[in-house]
């Protein structure tokens, strides 16, 4: 019953904005303009010429605060939604009326366990600011400190999970009422936001990504991370060092402080690639009010991160797959783009890669007609990827977080310099990242890491290679395989046996290689680096190539 009055009241506030042709063609359509006689139209009276993603946005800043945070989830994914609709999404803002703050105390003392007075030297009950989720207030610790303290919406759990169960439910009749529902998978979209909603409702967690990203960045002229104080963070309430800055996009302030921006944009743009590729711990919510400047730096300015709710990280594949896309486009090899998709497992198999390399090489050459200091990298990722679902993409939504949090970097990197030479700036950073993460120290001192669970595993390898052997001969494995599958298996045949002989070979080298390390403990060096290092990587490498896929 709550829900069906959430529907009812959901599809009032649609119809006063007149949002029902976004549902052109659904049942959902046609029971709403049943309804549309008995619903008068929003008072403004511009709001019937205003473009439909104008009136989206204001029908979800009516309906409430947690339909603004789902706006502006759903503004990151620009693959599933016009591009006029997200662009008007990203516009939601967070300031909604603040809760009394009298309750904001009650819950700090209840989420610490200790009374206000206990905890700070003094705690303001006027939040500085509030947002749908928590809202903030300024407090002082008792050995003089400033500080920040974030606390939880009163019953927001609740609330979220009211809402969250009806989009599930209209989650559900999308699946099976849309054609392309197997693209676009409305349950998993659901479900993302589901998860980013329940990493924002536990502060501890937030707190536990703000401390690993000021430890990546500890000390570093770029970026400035506030030290979390863990004595006074509960999973409802968060205390953290008080910081001043000026927003990245309050250009007049910026240039009244004398901060070189130009400097400050090519640092945002850096900054990116390394958290993304060298740290693989990345800010996902990196518009301006979460990205202030130290006014304190003027010619060497440097970046203070705020609100950590959504960070991203990228499996070790996908960081592969996406900067080997990056290089691929910086040096407009469209052969390489399609093959990398291929490979990566975004797209099936039986893809043309001719087809896939054609349409890349159409959607990348006009933007090559341009200045580079007017091409969007975020822009050509964006339409990338919307071709390649006619060929059958499968969503990847970490890297749709990547790719919006990629186009908010580029946007306050032209709003601070607008003739930024972003490739200029990207390139080089990507380059150096790539050939340290595959140089031979540090293939070295991961085989290293790994040497413990590689010994401990050595004695098991001759039976599963047996195992697995012994299925191959009798042919068990057939029974789980598509008959395509067994066709392909059956012309590669040959080759198959001389790839489990190099393999063999290769496992062979990393095992000589760990004893070897085992019995030096780092022993005799060539060119800086162990013998057994060098071993492992030459053991590792032709097992790797051996296995690796023939397309």
């Amino acid at each position: 019953m709550k829900s069906a009055l959430r529907a009812l009241r959901i599809g009032r506030v649609l119809l006063r904005y007149r949002l029902d042709d976004l549902l052109d063609g659904t049942p959902a359509e046609r029971w709403l303009k049943l309804m549309r006689p008995f619903v008068p139209r929003a008072a403004e009276p511009s709001v019937a010429h205003m473009p439909r993603g104008a009136r989206l946005r204001l029908a979800l800043q009516e309906l409430g605060p947690i339909f603004v945070k789902f706006g502006q989830i759903l503004s990151t994914r620009r693959d599933l939604i016009p591009a006029d609709i997200a662009a008007e999404l990203t516009l939601l803002q967070d300031r909604v009326a603040p809760f009394d703050g009298e309750m904001a105390r009650n819950i700090v003392e209840l989420a610490l366990g200790r009374g206000i007075d206990v905890a700070y030297a003094s705690f303001d009950i006027v939040p500085l600011a509030s947002a749908s989720i928590a809202q903030v207030h300024a407090a002082t610790l008792h050995d003089g400190r400033e500080v920040v303290v974030k606390v939880l919406r009163p019953a927001i759990g609740k609330q979220i999970a009211a809402d969250v169960a009806l989009l599930e439910s209209v989650a559900a009749i999308v699946e099976r009422a849309h054609p392309s529902a197997d693209k676009i998978r409305p349950r998993e979209i659901v479900a993302e936001i589901e998860n980013t909603l329940a990493a924002e409702l536990d502060l501890q967690r937030e707190a536990g990504n703000a401390s690993l990203l000021r430890r990546n960045w500890l000390g570093s002229p770029d970026l400035y991370v506030p030290e979390v104080i863990w004595s006074h963070t509960a999973e409802q309430a968060m205390t953290m060092e008080r910081v001043r800055g000026i927003p990245s996009d309050d250009i007049a302030a910026l240039d009244a402080a004398g901060i070189d921006r130009k400097a400050l944009a090519a640092k945002g743009v850096r900054l990116f690639y390394q958290q993304v590729f060298r740290d693989n711990f990345f800010h996902a919510d990196a518009h301006a009010g979460n990205i202030w400047v130290d006014p304190e730096r003027k010619a060497d300015p440097r970046f203070i991160a705020l609100d950590f709710g959504i960070m991203g990280q990228l499996s070790s594949d996908d960081q592969y797959w996406l900067a080997e896309n990056f290089m691929a486009i910086f040096n407009r090899d469209y052969r390489r783009i399609a093959e990398l998709h291929v490979q990566a497992g975004w797209m099936p198999a039986h893809i043309r890669i001719d087809e896939l390399e054609a349409a890349a090489r159409a959607v990348c050459e006009p933007y090559f007609t341009r200045p580079l200091s007017e091409i969007s990298l975020a822009e050509v990722l964006a339409k990338l990827f919307r071709t390649a679902q006619r060929y059958e993409l499968t969503l990847q939504p970490q890297l749709i977080l990547l790719q919006k949090t990629l186009l908010n970097i580029e946007g306050v990197g032209r709003q601070l310099d607008p003739g930024i030479d972003i490739w200029a700036v990207a390139r080089p950073v990507l380059e150096k990242i790539l050939a340290e993460r595959y140089s031979p120290q540090r293939l070295g001192a991961e085989f290293r890491k790994r040497l413990p669970e590689m010994i401990t595993r050595a004695p098991e390898m001759p039976r599963l290679l047996h195992a697995w052997l012994q299925q191959q001969v009798e042919g068990r494995h057939e029974l789980r395989m598509r008959s395509a599958d067994v066709r392909e298996i059956a012309a590669t045949l040959g080759s198959l046996q001389r790839r489990i002989v190099a393999s063999i070979l290769g496992v062979g080298l990393l095992v000589v290689a760990a004893v070897l390390y085992a019995l030096e403990a780092g022993g005799p060096q060539l060119l800086g680096v162990p013998v057994s290092t060098w071993i492992a990587a030459v053991g590792g490498l032709w097992a790797l190539l051996a296995a690796w896929p023939r397309r």
